[in-house]
This record gives structure tokens, sequence and C-alpha cells, in this order.
């Protein structure tokens, strides 16, 4: 079994903006999506174009940061940026594409949103140009991306605060499934709100969990 990844190995620097910035680029944006793994909720991308004359200290991937200190971030890279985006996309279209789809529509989608438009784009693991997708402006994979490059870090930021926001409104809508508290992740005490409540109309029903949920039960009758 893989040894857990150890994400204090990474620094959160401006190092893969400056190259992009010694080859000519302008405006580099930085994407990336969180709830990709939740069994209920919206999937939000975020975008987000920083402004290198305007340093926001502290920035680093939000899965690193308490919810305080992401809070405070994402109001200081809203209001420094020089452009940003988040988006979300909804459990029905999450279920329709299939997860990784939804990552990849959700970046798209904050990216094509930004104005002014970014020349380059650093993201978060995600191929933004496949066969049937029309994406011309250049960009970089970045495995590990949020906890490696600040812009991707800032939009990982605006996108989980996003979701964060949601899933505690969802919590007052749904409140025996603990959402303050799991974010709508696979948490022993969502499990079992999920066995016992059964599925509310936010889960994704493509996920095994909430799967297992549907199944109708019928006795077990003996053949033969």
């Amino acid at each position: 079994m893989p040894r857990p990844l150890d994400l204090a190995q990474f620094r959160c620097t401006r190092q893969l903006e400056s190259l992009a910035l010694r080859q000519g680029r302008r405006l580099i944006a930085g994407c990336d999506e969180v709830g990709r793994g939740a069994l209920l909720g919206p999937l939000y991308a975020a975008a987000v174009i920083l402004d290198p004359a305007k340093t926001i200290r502290g920035i680093d991937d939000s899965k690193k940061l308490m919810a305080c200190e992401r809070e405070r971030l994402a109001k200081k890279i809203r209001a420094k940026a020089v452009a940003w985006q988040v988006v979300a996309i909804s459990t029905v279209e999450v279920d329709a594409l299939n997860v990784y789809e939804a990552s990849r529509q959700g970046m798209l989608r904050a990216l094509q949103a930004l104005a002014p438009a970014p020349d380059f784009i650093l993201t978060d693991a995600m191929p933004l140009r496949t066969a049937g997708v029309d994406f011309s402006i250049p960009y970089r994979a970045i495995i590990h991306g949020d906890a490696r490059s600040v812009s991707i870090a800032a939009a990982s930021i605006l996108a989980k605060v996003a979701r964060d926001e949601h899933l505690a409104q969802l919590d007052r809508i749904y409140p025996q499934y603990g959402l303050a508290k799991n974010k709508g992740y696979a948490t022993r005490d969502h499990l079992a709100a999920l066995t016992r409540f059964g599925p509310c109309p936010e889960h994704r029903k493509s996920y095994q969990p909430v799967k297992d949920c549907l199944l109708p039960l019928f006795p077990f009758v003996a053949l033969g």
C-alpha cells in the first residue's frame, strides 16, 4: 500500500510564474478545483491571475491552511488579483459527465470567464486540451501544483472557501448529514447518516457509497 503523500515536502513559490514571465508571458492564470472526492454537493473550480506587483503573503495549498487563514487570504486574493473567477459544477452535472471531466469543464469555464484573458495557464495536473475541446491558450499541467505554485494555490483557496460556504448552507437544509463538519466527504459520520437516512438530492448518485444506498432491498429467497 503506498505511503500517504507528505505535502510538507513541497514549497509554494512564484518560481513557475517567474519562469513564464521570463519567457514573455504577462497574464499568468492558475486554476484548480475542490470537491472531487466528496459524496455530496457541487464541485467548485477557480481561476486567478495574480498581480506580480502585489504580494500576498501566506498563500499555500488550501489543504494546508486552517479555515480562518483561507478566508482571510481569499479576501486579499479577490481584492488584489488582476482577475479571478469561481464556478460551480452541480451534482447533476458531475454525475452526468463523470467527476474527472466535470473538473476539467469547471476549470475551463472559470478560465474562459477571466477578464482580461490569460496568455498562459498553470493547472493542478489537469490537461485542458483534449479531443473535442477547442482550447488554444498555452498551459502547463503541474503535478501537486496547488502545493508548488502561488497562482494555483490562490485558485484552490478561492474554490475551497466558496465550496465550504455553500456546504454550510446545505447543512441548514440537510442537518442530518453533518455537512458543516465533513463538507460532504465520506467520513464515518457521513456514511453512517447516509445508511440511516438515505441520499438527499445533493448526493452524487454515481458514487459507489451513494449507489449502495439506492439499491432496492429484496428479501433473500433460497432457490431449489
